[in-house]
């Protein structure tokens, strides 16, 4: 077709496509992001549609669908711009459905990455006007930086219509094509070699499980799930901040790190950041994702105190950020080398987000905890846990789902108020706990080694056959496959993952997902946990 253009996925997209393809089709709603905005008095429809058109024109991530074929890696496809289609409901009841109805329908059900594009669209009216505009959007196009870029520009057009004026935008200097481009540049080639070699002298070093301590049977698991809320954190922890010379977000990431350590006495606290990767070259203003989770180790040894943890948890932001070209799916290539040659997983599944909301409030006059049942949804991902950080106006909210494996409901409790705790203690000036004094102010019961065996499958013949073929396939490999080894040291590569999945449907096979392609499990052991699907 006329106008279209391809390259392959942005290294800061192939991370969302993973866990897109990770997840059952009921569960990829959770990447999605939904905004609303109150459109501006008397503004008409037609110009809401005109608008998201021009955006669209603008912005080529926001008309572009992502591939996979059997010969090819995943890749994206720009179309010509068209009209935004635009669903609209009224708040009347008239006997249709309501507008939480439609815009719950939008935000749960899944893209079709194929066949559309990442941008939904609603406008609710009311006596026929339009009074809010709802947008569901994938995380495939879009991350925090251009999220918040894209509301500016929507607020920007919406002024200028309610005013009549016409609107100024910068203009766009590159697209997400420019930027996967120039990811295949002998450039941006010898920046991911200097970015893998640390990793790789990295990963040597670290700790095989920080929760292999709180560890229990392969249980079928639930999910944990709690928030709390606490005034006082806010200014705490940007008072703790000022004093050390550092941003909020790491006072917080040492605090989530002592209550780690005490809660596994694990000699090193070992979890995934979220994080941007934009940098400051010349692609950091593409509108797309463009982020990568950042492995965050922090040596807990020698019972420092807070400052000292704070201290090392900069360091190692600091050195992280100097090597971040490296893809996702490469760095869990590294992960499953050494895992296998450990003998022994090395498991990233604890995660950390901070965000940053300024313009949300909490309207919580004191500490408030609140317990739910985690998202189903999160758990068919197979992460250990999810710790959000939420700064917000008036508030700092801490959020944590957990697998019970791992953690049990108090435990989940009594992480979030340990948290708390440690942040709230370090406001008085001079006060710089241990970790063991830290320890103790949280109370947890001291964690127990965990000798949990798992028996090893004897694998079916015709399985393993099966699966040396379908990896030799799925990944082009001009040698047979030799499954003493993992998938990664017989030459599969991450990308690859779901092509030998669909490869192994297609012969009869399942039970296994990507995670177990990525753990550094010898090939003959994964072709016995294989099952006949018929």
């Amino acid at each position: 077709m006329s106008g279209e253009k391809s390259a392959d996925l942005c290294w800061g997209q192939r991370y969302v496509w993973l866990r897109h393809q990770h997840l059952p089709a009921h569960a990829r709603h959770e990447s999605h992001i939904v905004r609303h905005f109150e459109l501006p008095q008397g503004v008409p429809l037609a110009a809401v549609r005109t608008t998201l058109n021009y955006l669209v024109r603008r912005h080529e991530a926001l008309r572009t669908t992502y591939h996979f074929d059997a010969d090819a890696d995943p890749w994206q496809r720009v179309h010509p711009p068209a009209p935004l289609p635009v669903v609209t409901v009224s708040m009347e009841r008239d006997g249709t459905a309501t507008p939480a109805e439609v815009v719950d329908e939008l935000a749960r059900t899944e893209f079709e990455l194929t066949k559309e594009w990442p941008i939904r669209a609603c406008v609710i009216t009311r006596a026929g006007t339009p009074k809010t505009l709802v947008l569901v959007l994938n995380h495939m196009a879009f991350d925090a930086w251009s999220v918040l870029r894209f509301e500016q520009e929507l607020a920007a057009l919406g002024a200028a219509i309610a005013a009549r004026r016409p609107a100024a935008l910068e203009p766009v200097r590159h697209q997400p094509l420019d930027l996967a481009r120039f990811e295949t540049s002998v450039e941006a080639a010898a920046a991911k070699e200097r970015a893998a070699a640390f990793w790789r002298e990295d990963i040597a070093g670290m700790a095989a499980d920080t929760l292999g301590s709180r560890r229990g049977p392969r249980t079928v698991p639930v999910v944990h799930g709690a928030t709390l809320t606490s005034p006082a954190l806010l200014d705490a922890s940007r008072r703790i901040a000022e004093r050390h010379q550092v941003w909020p977000s790491l006072v917080h990431v040492a605090a989530y790190t002592a209550t780690m350590a005490a809660y596994t006495g694990s000699p090193e606290v070992t979890h995934l950041s979220f994080a941007g990767n934009r940098g400051s070259g010349r692609y950091s203003d593409v509108m797309t994702c463009a982020f990568a989770p950042l492995l965050t180790r922090v040596d807990c040894q020698g019972d420092p105190t807070f400052g000292e943890l704070l201290r090392r948890v900069a360091r190692r932001f600091d050195q992280v950020a100097e090597h971040t070209h490296l893809p996702y799916d490469e760095l869990l290539e590294l992960l499953a080398r050494e895992s296998f040659r450990r003998g022994e997983e090395l498991r990233t599944g604890s995660e950390l987000n901070f965000l940053s909301h300024a313009t949300q409030r909490s309207n919580a006059k004191r500490t408030k905890f609140g317990s739910h049942t985690g998202p189903s949804t999160w758990a068919e991902y197979g992460a250990d846990s999810y710790f959000r950080i939420y700064e917000l106006r008036d508030a700092v909210a801490l959020g944590l789902d957990a697998m019970s494996t791992v953690f049990d409901a108090d435990a989940v409790r009594r992480f979030l108020f340990g948290h708390e705790a440690v942040v709230l203690a370090h406001d008085p000036p001079g006060t710089d706990l241990r970790l063991t004094e830290m320890a103790r102010l949280i109370g947890f019961d001291p964690a127990r080694a965990n000798a949990r065996r798992e028996s090893t499958p004897t694998p079916d013949p015709a399985a393993e056959r099966i699966l040396a073929v379908v990896v030799r396939q799925a990944n082009r490999l001009d040698h047979e496959v030799d499954t003493s080894g993992c998938y990664t040291v017989a030459g599969g590569r991450t990308m690859r993952v779901p092509r030998v999945l669909a490869l192994l449907r297609d012969h009869g096979w399942g039970g296994v997902g990507v995670r177990q392609f990525l753990d550094g499990t010898p090939l003959r052991t994964l072709a016995g946990r294989l099952t006949w699907l018929g």
